[in-house]
């Protein structure tokens, strides 16, 4: 079987050749991603529960429409940052399967990735079950998220 970290080394060496200061490939990732989790990710789940809870209808058109705009961006940027995290640690020289901050990072990407499969079928034909499922998965992942920031910086800190 091929190793992960060796499979990636190839690109992480093509990385480590621009001289990249120590302190951007250390902790780029985290403001990168901070910002797709505090902004984006607040904006999404704010729009989306909104959606389901407003009353006047013009209000909850519009909160739907804007987080069905936003949560694909949201999640494209969360998976190019998950690839970006994981090259950080492999040019780091660091292990990345002992990491919580990459398990929760996977389990969050399988989340939304679910969450997305939800929506892109239309809820089953507008299901209220399915579309409870899409709201509590969604507010799973961002609860999911504080954790994984937090893993992230005790992670951070620890290299």
């Amino acid at each position: 079987m091929v190793n992960f970290t060796e499979a990636l080394e190839p690109i992480a060496a093509w990385f480590r050749s621009f001289d990249i200061p120590e302190p951007i490939v250390h902790w780029g990732h985290p403001v990168m991603m901070g910002i797709v989790i505090f902004a984006m990710g607040s904006f999404v789940g704010f729009t989306g529960w909104r959606g389901r809870l407003a009353e006047d209808k013009e209000v909850t058109l519009k909160s739907r429409s804007a987080h069905r705009k936003l949560a694909p961006w949201m999640f494209l940027f969360m998976a190019l940052g998950y690839i970006g995290g994981i090259l950080s640690l492999v040019m780091q020289r660091q292990p990345i399967f002992e990491s919580s901050h990459f398990w929760t990072g996977s389990i969050l990407l399988l989340l939304l990735g679910t969450n997305g499969a939800i929506s892109l079928n239309k809820f089953g034909g507008n299901k209220p079950g399915l579309r409870t499922l899409h709201a509590y998965l969604g507010s799973t992942a961002l609860c999911l998220m504080l954790i994984h920031v937090v893993l992230g910086l005790k992670l951070g800190i620890s290299l």
